[in-house]
């Protein structure tokens, strides 16, 4: 009986199974849609930033949180980080192609959201 079992990796050619605690794809969406994942992903949609500009555009996170969001969302290729050897370090931040592709759906629901929040004024 293999109901129940949870496999550490996917065979080749087998899709990832999301509802496996162990799903490498299941990891990537926490991340994406953490408290603050989903906010460093469409606060950098636009415009590369270094950590401090970040820090400002999103209201409410602590520096703490948001290198411990960047920190995840670097490991999982949806942000890239560039540290100029400056003192003190300059730290940039933006999204790889796979961040943008991940991105775009946010963004377009937070779009959606303010357009008619703005447009009536109820939700």
């Amino acid at each position: 009986m293999t109901e129940g079992v949870q496999r550490s990796r996917v065979e080749t050619g087998e899709r990832y199974d999301v509802f496996h605690t162990d799903c490498l794809a299941r990891d990537v969406v926490d991340h994406v849609t953490s408290r603050w994942g989903v906010w460093v992903l469409i606060s950098l949609r636009r415009n590369d930033l270094r950590f401090y500009e970040l820090r400002e555009s999103i209201r409410g996170i602590s520096e703490k949180m948001l290198a411990q969001t960047l920190r995840l969302l670097v490991a999982d290729g949806l942000v890239w980080r560039k540290v100029e050897p400056t003192t003190p370090p300059q730290v940039t931040y933006g999204l790889t192609g796979f961040g943008r592709d991940i991105g775009e759906p946010l963004t377009d629901l937070f779009d959606r959201i303010t357009q008619r929040l703005s447009a009536d004024g109820t939700p």
